[in-house]
């Protein structure tokens, strides 16, 4: 066994002597990013127990992937992880921590929410690169509208492209439905899911369901917003993830019960988040921690979205 690896050894070593340096140095760097971007190197953040150590350790390690992306452009799992990252940091730690500031601190959250748009459209543009680096004329066929001839090649392996880029769009409209401009390239956004949707239903453990929860569940009728889909939705995530995920539970009540005011329906939802041990699904512990917490906040301050919550609590205060 020993021979044939020195057989091999003896037998490569001319080529790599040939090898230009700038070549030996890009095979490094392919190397190093192929390392990291496995699908088991995501699970060091998302299984983490200690959100505070993730959201401290995150933008190291988003300039780091950012750092190796420079220096090797056309390598679409780097675009990839640097985008969701990117994305995913937004949304954990700047807009829902933004969301959960007092209003006297207004400023601050008005800084984090612009932050977290930011980030969350420099996320969607990276992502979008690998799309276009891989499938030229993708984003101008987009722009143009003509979505079906932008997605007619794409296949399962560019599911994740699809959903962190249309994930990052929409989440970027979502901190400013206002933002016009952005609003009329929703569709855009829009087919990217659907094409993720079309692909593979069950993508990511119900992770599509949950986005259409949002999406219909927040958006206005005439924007094709639809409570009735989003509950379809959220029957459909519950059922994939086995009731492992919080995310459906949260993204119902944050939706269709407060359009609907409905406050014994939140309540019951984010009471089953609350339920869920984090540590059911490793690799997704860190998501149902930050859930939970948010779920917390919003029983807690119920009164910002129904009043007779608020009605409630006054009523206690007068009475003690």
């Amino acid at each position: 066994m020993k021979q044939s690896y020195t057989l091999i050894y003896l037998l490569a070593m001319p080529a790599l002597i040939f090898l230009p340096a700038c070549s030996i140095k890009k095979l490094a760097m392919n190397q190093v990013a192929n390392a990291l971007t496995t699908p088991t190197s995501s699970s060091v953040f998302s299984g983490d127990n200690d959100p505070e150590l993730v959201g401290d350790a995150l933008p190291f390690a988003i300039k780091l992937y950012e750092s190796l992306m420079a220096a090797n452009p056309d390598h679409s799992g780097l675009k990839l992880t640097t985008g969701s990252l990117y994305i995913m940091y937004a949304n954990a730690f700047l807009q829902t921590p933004a969301l959960m500031l007092p209003d006297s601190e207004f400023e601050a959250q008005e800084f984090n929410y612009n932050r977290a748009k930011n980030l969350y459209l420099r996320g969607r543009d990276i992502v979008l690169s690998a799309l276009e680096g891989k499938y030229p004329g993708f984003k101008q066929y987009l722009q143009k509208k003509m979505y079906a001839r932008a997605l007619q090649s794409t296949n399962k392996k560019d599911i994740p492209l699809l959903y962190w880029a249309g994930a990052g769009w929409l989440a970027a409209y979502a901190i400013n439905p206002f933002d016009m401009e952005l609003g009329i390239t929703l569709p855009a956004a829009e087919a990217l899911m659907n094409r993720v949707y079309e692909l593979e239903e069950n993508y990511a453990g119900g992770t599509i369901h949950e986005f259409y929860i949002l999406y219909y569940g927040s958006l206005p009728e005439y924007m094709g917003g639809s409570l009735q889909k989003a509950r379809h939705h959220f029957e459909k995530a519950i059922a994939i993830s086995a009731g492992k995920s919080s995310t459906p539970y949260i993204a119902l009540a944050t939706t269709a019960s407060v359009k609907d005011q409905n406050l014994d329906e939140f309540r019951s939802l984010l009471a089953k988040a609350l339920a869920i041990d984090p540590d059911i699904d490793p690799e997704n512990r860190l998501v149902n921690i930050l859930n939970q917490r948010k779920a917390r906040w919003l029983i807690q301050n119920a009164g910002d979205f129904f009043p007779e919550a608020e009605d409630g609590n006054s009523g206690n205060e007068e009475s003690e």
